[in-house]
């Protein structure tokens, strides 16, 4: 573990440390990689870094003062956290426009003003361009900090204000060594391990979070009885699933990481499978359907996934997704 406490991305911690230690801090970060492998985190120890009152050292936030605790719950004054609101499908343009309305004010209790825009790429190109002329034209006291899955998803003139961070998931081996130490049994920890692909804030979550684990308990135990199902049956269950867009959504996602599995074991690729607790059922399952029909099935749930959030009709798409799974008793 280093200085700032965040298990893996060592090199990010040591150059981000660096820049603030000597005073070269780049006006906008962008920090890309999948969802849950420590963007937001990395993110949140740079402004402690930053407004720190009792420092452990140089650029070593201690975690425990007033302002990195505030900053800790985003509730410090010299924070601004943008994300996409719950019923919007995007970033707004009044909330970058908030961004510039925060910045052109000076520091309240702290050395800097810090702005974290989560998952960047939720932002539409108008609100993207809106963001161009404060990355242009930051003041000295400013440092915006973006996250998003990876820097392709957004404008170009974005991606070349920005210095680059591409965070990836760790080694299975090294994150279930990580939880063991967290005091996770061995059997969960390999299994969270896989589950998460190497992702620790996503792996935390599955083990705080026991829902999330019924909830993928109960979508395999779905696919099980849909794969057996009549036509009929898989209608009426599309019926039920495109009901609520987010579950519809999570369900994709478990059901996706599932055939996954599927396509490696009818490719016969040596790589480990994620849903490691569900191996035999993955490998009967590649007895009975070939390599072309696997790969069809996951790049088929890949479209859909796609195409939900592009507010295609739901109901037609459950409908489609399930239609062209084979029938095996």
């Amino acid at each position: 573990m280093n200085d700032w406490n965040v298990f893996g991305h060592d090199w990010a911690v040591a150059m981000l440390q660096q820049h603030v230690a000597h005073q070269s801090l780049r006006h906008a970060y962008l920090l890309t990689g999948p969802a849950g492998v420590g963007r937001r985190t990395l993110a949140i120890r740079l402004a402690q870094a930053l407004n720190c009152q009792s420092p452990l050292a140089a650029a070593v936030p201690c975690r425990t003062c007033r302002s990195c605790a505030q900053i800790e719950a985003g509730r410090h004054p010299d924070l601004l956290v943008i994300r996409k609101p719950d019923d919007k499908k995007d970033i707004l343009v009044d909330q970058i426009r908030e961004v510039s309305k925060f910045l052109s004010l000076k520091p309240y209790m702290a050395d800097y003003k810090v702005v974290i825009i989560l998952n960047f790429e939720d932002a539409n190109n108008n609100a993207q361009n809106a963001l161009l002329k404060t990355l242009e034209e930051a003041p000295s006291y400013a440092v915006l900090l973006l996250t998003a899955d990876n820097a392709e998803q957004l404008l170009p003139t974005i991606i070349s204000r920005c210095e680059i961070m591409r965070l990836r998931p760790l080694s299975i081996p090294a994150l279930d060594e990580f939880l063991l130490a967290r005091g996770i049994s061995a059997e969960k920890a390999s299994l969270l391990a896989h589950l998460s692909g190497g992702r620790p804030g996503y792996a935390l979550q599955l083990c705080e979070d026991e829902s999330v684990l019924a909830f993928r308990s109960e979508k395999i135990n779905d696919l099980r009885n849909l794969l057996a199902a009549r036509r009929r049956d898989r209608f009426h269950y599309a019926d039920k699933l495109s009901r609520d867009k987010l579950v519809f959504q999570q369900t994709l996602l478990v059901w996706l990481s599932f055939w996954h599995d599927v396509l490696l074991k009818t490719s016969g690729a040596s790589a480990d499978l994620t849903n490691i607790d569900l191996a035999g059922e993955v490998e009967q399952l590649s007895y009975n359907i070939d390599r072309p029909l696997a790969r069809a099935i996951t790049a088929a749930i890949e479209k859909s996934i796609d195409r939900l959030d592009k507010n295609v009709n739901p109901r037609l798409l459950a409908e489609v997704t399930l239609m062209d799974w084979p029938v095996i008793k």
